[in-house]
């Protein structure tokens, strides 16, 4: 069989998230697997480096596939992008090692979180941003996400509850960028949990708006109790920007 990893970029704005669910239809792995079992015939498992929520956004979401036989690189892409709805498009197919695995290969991820802000909301770009017109003060935010970076046990900022799997995770950095109309904040580490972005982005806005001191993050980190942490920020401002691999 022949393995073949895939980049894709995709609007979340009217999906169920990227995860195959039997309740619908409308999710972005299920229309990819739909195209792939056109194209070949049978039955394509997708496998994506992780799952991105409802109304989530990617850019650069990587996921891998088996196919029975050898395919060329560039009509696996063209195919796609050719019966894939007008909001997903595969920018990259690429035949891999058989024993590579998007999800537990990857080595880092970053997310990117627009907010917008002012009193205007932003009517074109609105399902990509967050409109926020209370004002921010970021250096107290960036404070706070100095706190967060590093090693830690982040279950505060995670919204499953009853996983047992460790939720101890890396944040190598976390980046604030102001413009007059605009906050980015770039979140890069070596995997994120459920949620755990829009919770972390929750948060600091909170500390930017005074709600919260940019200390409080060290005592919210040893809590490892969600309802410490900030609320989860709308999933419309959040972007999948790019996995990475370490090649």
């Amino acid at each position: 069989m022949s393995n073949y990893r895939a980049t894709i970029q995709y609007d979340g704005s009217r999906y169920q998230g990227w995860q195959s669910q039997k309740s619908t239809e409308n999710t972005v792995q299920g229309k990819l697997e739909a195209v792939l079992a056109a194209m070949t015939g049978y039955p394509v498992d997708v496998i994506g480096s992780g799952r991105t929520d409802a109304g989530v956004h990617a850019q650069g979401q990587t996921a891998n596939f088996h196919l029975r036989e050898a395919w060329e690189e560039d009509a696996v892409r063209d195919y796609l992008n050719r019966y894939l709805p007008a909001d997903i498009a595969v920018t990259e197919i690429k035949e891999v090692d058989g024993r590579f695995h998007s999800r537990y290969h990857a080595r880092s991820k970053t997310y990117l979180y627009r907010i917008h802000i002012g009193n205007i909301p932003e009517v074109f770009a609105r399902k990509y941003v967050y409109h926020y017109s209370t004002p921010l003060d970021v250096e107290r935010m960036r404070l706070a996400a100095s706190f967060l970076t590093g090693t830690h046990d982040f279950r505060s900022f995670c919204s499953n509850k009853r996983g047992k799997k460790s939720t101890v995770r890396t944040i190598r950095e976390i980046s604030i960028e102001e413009t007059k109309q605009e906050l980015r904040i770039y979140y890069t580490g070596d995997g994120f949990l459920q949620n755990m972005v829009r919770i972390l982005t929750g948060t600091l806005i909170e500390v930017g708006d005074g709600r919260r001191e940019p200390e409080e993050m060290e005592q919210i980190l040893a809590a490892e109790d969600r309802g410490q942490a900030g609320y989860t920020a709308p999933a419309c401002g959040l972007t999948l920007l790019s996995v990475e691999y370490g090649e």
